[in-house]
């Protein structure tokens, strides 16, 4: 049986998660700033950075409310950098990827816990 408290926590858990992980991919973009480049190209290259943290926007708005589909799309987009970064090593693919892979899963198991 589960309670209250348990049902908010899985509600809000995935949510929370997924917005700190993207905040954490953003970061990464912020060394743009050191490049030297012009104002221009400095928005180009910033905007270049942010992509993947745009797209993360999309899925989250989107899970927010399809629980189960958003779930399956988080875990699919915690499986691209073992796609593309192959040359990483092992740290630097489980740093990037596993938040999002926690946040399909919860999702996910959110969906399952609402519709059952």
């Amino acid at each position: 049986m589960t309670t209250g408290s348990d049902n908010k926590l899985l509600h809000y858990a995935p949510r929370v998660i997924a917005i700190l992980g993207i905040l954490f991919l953003s970061s990464f973009a912020l060394d743009v700033f050191g490049e030297g480049y012009s104002a221009a190209d400095l928005v180009v290259a910033l905007f270049m950075h942010l992509i993947p943290s745009f797209v993360l926007i999309a899925v989250l708005i989107f899970a927010w409310r399809n629980e189960r589909i958003g779930g399956a799309l988080f875990i699919a987009v915690a499986i691209v950098p073992w796609l593309v970064f192959t040359d990483n090593d092992l740290i630097a693919n489980l740093i990037i990827s596993s938040p999002f892979f926690v946040v399909g899963l919860l999702f996910w198991l959110s969906g399952v816990r609402k519709a059952g």
